[in-house]
This record gives C-alpha cells, sequence and structure tokens, in this order.
C-alpha cells in the first residue's frame, strides 16, 4: 500500500473517531437534556464524518486500488495527492474554526475553497487511472 493511502487512511480513521465522539456527546445530550450547548457541535458532527471520514477513506482506497501506469510514476504525480490530503486537512480545519468561531465566517469559505482545491488535485491525478474496459 502506497505511503499517501496510508496517510489518507489514518487520518480518515481519526476523524471517524473523532465524529462518533461527538456523536455520542449529542446523543448523551439527547437523551438527558443535560448540555444543550452540546447542539452546535452537530455541524462540527456531520464535517468530520462526511469530509474527514468518507472523503479521505474514499481517496486513500482509490490512490492505492485504481489501475496503475506501465511506467514510472505508477500511480500519477504523487505529489497531487500529497496536496489534495493537505488541502482538505486544512479546509477541514478552516470548516471547524468556523465551527469554534462564528464570527469569522470568511473560514467557512476558505475551508471550502480548499476543500474544493483538495478535491481537485485528487481527481486530476486520479482521472487518467480510470479506464475504460469496454470496446
Amino acid at each position: 500500500m502506497p505511503r499517501l493511502s496510508i496517510w489518507l487512511i489514518r487520518a480518515a480513521l481519526l476523524y471517524l473517531l473523532l465524529g462518533f465522539t461527538i456523536g455520542a456527546l449529542i446523543l448523551i445530550q439527547k437523551g438527558t437534556n443535560l448540555f444543550p450547548e452540546v447542539w452546535q457541535l452537530l455541524p462540527l458532527h456531520i464535517e468530520t464524518l462526511l469530509f474527514g471520514w468518507t472523503l479521505q477513506l474514499i481517496m486513500g482506497t482509490a490512490f492505492w486500488i485504481l489501475p496503475r501506469f506501465a511506467q514510472e510514476p505508477k500511480r500519477g504525480n504523487e505529489k497531487l495527492v500529497g496536496g489534495a490530503f493537505v488541502l482538505l486537512n486544512l479546509g477541514l480545519g478552516f470548516v471547524v474554526g468556523s465551527v469554534v468561531f462564528p464570527d469569522a465566517s470568511w473560514l467557512f469559505f476558505l475551508g471550502r475553497l480548499a476543500e474544493l482545491a483538495g478535491v481537485g488535485a485528487f481527481v486530476v491525478n486520479a482521472w487518467p487511472r480510470v479506464k475504460s474496459f469496454g470496446p
């Protein structure tokens, strides 16, 4: 398994742990009604599980499992995937920052832009590796 896939999948598992922890806190609040402020973490819960866990797990698995080229570099430009990893996690950090600091709405926009750029960089790397087996 390539090193970048390992990084993406490990980061995805960390986001899964964070997302489940936040979800457990929200679920405890739903049953006990002790800390109503916990509901403000719902966007953070959604963000960590949707983009942090699911998207990074997909990217890590796809980078590893898509067909390789016959010549080097076998998996295309790995710097693009490394940049995608950095941009996606930077974007997640900015979006989390916009939840923590609600007055800084520019963080949300910057975070989404970084996430989009990260996904775009990954697609640019992966697209040539998607092959048709038809006629």
